[in-house]
């Protein structure tokens, strides 16, 4: 159980870090580039996205568990040997996925323009497609080497290199974005295009860090291999079809938002249109998958942490055959997301309109805000979606994520324009959150009849989590009530600003407070949490 505390500690703190940066920088961003380059950097990054995930076949995530599962078995030359052919696969997938990107951008901007955008559209939105797309020259390669350390339940440098990834691109973003559209009086469109080739300057800050850490560690991974005493000498095509078979449903896993992402950037703006909302669609369609995306990851990275963290235990428990540990670990790492995710995404869905208000200014502030109201409850379910997923990994029943996936996808294209046409840009929201909870609903049950989990202790945790978070919420109320007295955040940035404090400070404390002296605290993450009796002290 430590051992999933800690990585997903590790994880879950940098990858917040990590996510945390990508939000504040579109403050800035947005107010150098506007909607539309905002517009434009989103048609970029959902095909990047989605290419990126294809181009790694699932393989960082499935090396992660291979690893893990050979070194329970104390085979560390097997783990060894599936790590330097991955990097060379890696290699070639990243060249060919480059190659689709680049010269394919022309017809990915073509799908993604309604009948109403101009040529001079296609040019610049094919442009910074393929800005893009040079980062999954280097990516590929850089993110299997965080797959075999986290096979050693060495979360640390992944965190590092996340972190040190994403102040590199983002320093290189801003400057790049200042320095072409406004020192030298470029267009934005080349603006755009130098924010988006920032993902490959980011990727080799972090490859550079990835090294830095192999050199360090290679000598205590070499002493294993020296203490190695037998190995299970299993052949290439055997070590590429076992992790392959591992492998696949991984990029479906790894996909699933961009490609809900992807079918709102190849319909929404068509929808809207046939809704007579077309004034509003590019700006609504950056507002909910962009803007408000970056809010509302905040709370997911929990989950994404999570599931890193939680894989290799799983796997490692699942493989020795220690069931009741299994259980334990799957109850923990679920009970950890309800936790933990329930309450900021009902806070975030609260104070959505001060949240908007304070990041991204006033403009359109009450029908924006509103968007990001109704999409922070589907962070809850992104979350579910990839922690269940990495369980049914763990326990050897992958294949039935795509089975989960496939029934939420079917359900988004199926219901996204008809729900658009009824309810305008939130339409687009809902179907998506129909589709996750789909999913979601699918993998819990599939995890209880593959590992006889029982769901009676995460379901009265989940109870008292709820009327924690309802208690929660009406403070939360409260402090708006009030600070409506004072301060109006439709029109005072400023007043957003300490409504959404004062709301995360109190709504926050007492929930807080009260999980403590529930003991929920104490029940979900342990005898470390006896450490808060700093801050309360029992009465």
């Amino acid at each position: 159980m430590s051992k999933i505390l800690k990585g997903t500690m590790i994880l879950t703190g940098a990858t917040f870090l990590s996510k945390f940066l990508g939000m504040i920088y579109t403050i800035p961003f947005e107010q150098m580039v506007g909607p539309e380059g905002i517009e434009l950097y989103f048609y970029a990054y959902t095909p990047y996205n989605i290419l990126l995930s294809l181009s790694t076949l699932g393989v960082p995530m499935a090396v992660s568990k291979f690893v893990s599962k050979y070194n329970s078995l104390e085979d560390y030359q097997t783990s060894r040997e599936m790590f330097r052919s991955g990097m060379y696969l890696m290699a070639i997938t990243g060249v060919i996925a480059f190659l689709l990107l680049f010269f394919g951008a022309e017809k990915i901007a073509s799908f993604s323009l309604s009948d109403e955008d101009s040529a001079a559209t296609l040019q610049n939105t094919t442009y910074v497609i393929r800005m893009v797309s040079f980062a999954l020259l280097i990516i590929p390669s850089m993110s299997i080497i965080r797959g075999f350390f986290q096979g050693h339940q060495s979360m640390a440098p992944t965190g590092v290199s996340q972190v040190m990834e994403q102040i590199i691109r983002i320093a290189f973003l801003l400057a790049g974005v200042y320095i072409v559209y406004y020192a030298m009086d470029g267009s934005l469109a080349e603006a755009i295009g130098m924010s988006t080739f920032a993902a490959f300057v980011g990727g080799v800050a972090s490859l550079i860090v990835l090294l830095i850490y192999w050199k360090k560690r290679k000598p205590h991974l070499d002493r294993q291999l020296e203490k190695q005493t037998e190995t299970y000498n299993i052949s290439k095509k055997d070590m590429f079809k076992e992790l392959l078979g591992y492998a696949g449903p991984f990029i479906l896993v790894g996909i699933a938002n961009p490609i809900y992402q992807l079918i709102d950037q190849f319909t929404f703006k068509q929808a809207m249109a046939d809704a007579g909302l077309a004034d509003v669609a590019g700006e609504a369609l950056s507002a909910i998958h962009v803007l408000s995306h970056k809010l509302v990851i905040i709370p997911v990275t929990l989950g994404l942490g999570l599931a890193l963290a939680v894989l290799p235990a799983i796997t490692s428990s699942y493989t020795k055959k220690e069931f009741d540990k299994l259980d334990g670990q799957i109850n923990q790492a679920l009970q950890i997301i309800a936790l933990l995710i329930i309450p900021a995404v009902v806070g975030l869905s609260l104070l959505s309109t001060e949240a908007y208000g304070t990041f991204y200014g006033l403009d359109q502030l009450d029908y924006f805000g509103n968007l990001l109201g109704w999409y922070a409850p589907v962070g809850l379910f992104f979350a579910l979606f990839t922690v269940t997923s990495s369980i049914l990994q763990g326990v050897n029943k992958q294949n039935f994520a795509v089975v989960s996936l496939g029934v939420g996808l079917l359900i988004k294209l199926s219901t996204n324009h008809l729900l658009i046409g009824l309810f305008g840009a939130k339409g687009s929201i809902i179907a998506t959150g129909l589709a996750v909870l789909a999913a979601v609903s699918l993998n819990l049950w599939k995890i209880q009849r593959s590992t006889d989990f029982s769901y009676s202790k995460l379901f009265k945790r989940s109870l008292l989590i709820s009327i924690l978070t309802v208690v929660m919420a009406v403070v939360v109320l409260a402090v708006k009530f009030v600070g409506g007295l004072w301060w109006n955040p439709l029109e005072n940035r400023s007043g957003a600003l300490a409504i959404l404090i004062l709301g995360i400070g109190a709504g926050g404390l007492t929930y807080l407070l009260l999980a403590y002296k529930t003991t929920l605290l104490e029940h979900v993450l342990g005898e470390r949490v006896k450490r808060i009796e700093r801050i309360f002290k029992r009465s």
